[in-house]
């Protein structure tokens, strides 16, 4: 079963995020590029909009505060701010000399990391205001994603770094993406191994952290999210990856409007859904399994303009048991 949400964004929606709590893992953060960050309960059939909070600029990201009662954006504006979602409030946190891309709520330290297209990933303490920790990048940072410790920052030039978050002083591992073309979204496996990319060219990757011979001998990369289409072999942009929290399969979304699951272990794709009715621009599955977000609309890769009515919006699909888990 599966239902869209009312009062969608009017623009693309870049990003949409469960409350990582089991007790309000029904609320539901949307990130627009019509500036909004907005609050839903999806617990209710189409939703129930509870907060809707105006930024500056079009936002790219957004990411719980451990408390559930505020939340924290990032866009073109170019600064990290907080938002109290009882009141919409946005207060300033920390600045960067171009665009956020990517914002992450480090739980342990109570840290807010930031990475941008000026080439650098920050830490910010949101009690005090002060940015901690400021780490310079070689290229534009596209996706960030955090397991416990471990933050993997997917770049352009193919760079993907990984830092301990308690050291930020050096990466503990430079690599060089698995993938050709473009990063677009990294994501941990909840497992804590290593993690899994996409990029502009119709592939992902599964990394480890683990830099033996052995382990390494184990990363891969496949070919998906692209069609037969006039004898012509089409090719898709992967724009959003999501695990399942219990049975670490994973979900991707592309810009053919296509939602699949794959079993990274068995290296099978388990499912494909129904085509949706535009580009799959974020993906998110709740913590409990039971749920999963899908936010569609105009493609920002290839410059399709998004119809409000029609091509953009927010489905939830509900999970039902074993939906997702590994056939082997």
């Amino acid at each position: 079963m599966q239902y869209q949400l009312h009062n969608a964004p009017l623009d693309i929606i870049s990003s949409v995020r469960f409350n990582p709590s089991e007790r309000y893992n029904s609320f539901l953060l949307a990130s627009s590029w019509d500036a909004t960050l907005s609050l839903y309960d999806a617990s209710v059939e189409n939703g129930k909009l509870l907060t809707r909070a105006d930024g500056v600029a079009p936002l790219l990201d957004c990411c719980w505060h451990a408390d559930g009662r505020s939340a924290f954006i990032g866009g073109l504006e170019g600064r990290v701010r907080m938002v109290d979602l009882e009141s919409g409030q946005c207060d300033a946190l920390g600045d960067h000399g171009e665009a956020v891309k990517s914002v992450l709520f480090h739980k342990q330290s109570g840290l807010v990391v930031s990475g941008s297209w000026d080439r650098t990933v920050q830490l910010h303490d949101c009690r005090s205001g002060d940015r901690v920790n400021i780490s310079p990048q070689p290229h534009k940072v596209f996706s960030m994603d955090m397991t416990d410790n471990l933050l993997v920052v997917g770049m352009a030039g193919r760079a993907v770094h990984i830092y301990d978050i308690r050291h930020m002083g050096e990466p503990f591992q430079r690599r060089e993406s698995s993938l050709k073309y473009m990063t677009r979204a990294v994501k941990c496996i909840p497992t804590g191994e290593g993690y899994a990319s996409s990029s502009i060219e119709g592939r992902i990757a599964v990394d480890f952290f683990d830099a033996s011979h052995d382990v390494q001998a184990k990363k891969y990369a496949f070919k998906c999210h692209r069609a037969a289409e006039n004898d012509v072999d089409a090719v898709y942009s992967v724009n959003a990856l999501a695990f399942h929290p219990l049975y670490g399969t994973f979900v991707s979304g592309g810009s053919d409007s296509l939602v699949c699951f794959w079993d990274y272990k068995a290296r099978k794709r388990l499912r494909q859904y129904p085509r949706y009715p535009g580009p799959i621009q974020a993906l998110e599955i709740d913590c409990t399994g039971s749920a999963l977000a899908i936010s569609y609309g105009g493609d920002v890769e290839v410059g399709m303009e998004c119809d409000t009515l029609k091509n953009n919006g927010i489905v939830i699909r509900s999970l039902v048991p074993g939906e997702g888990k590994s056939k082997v």
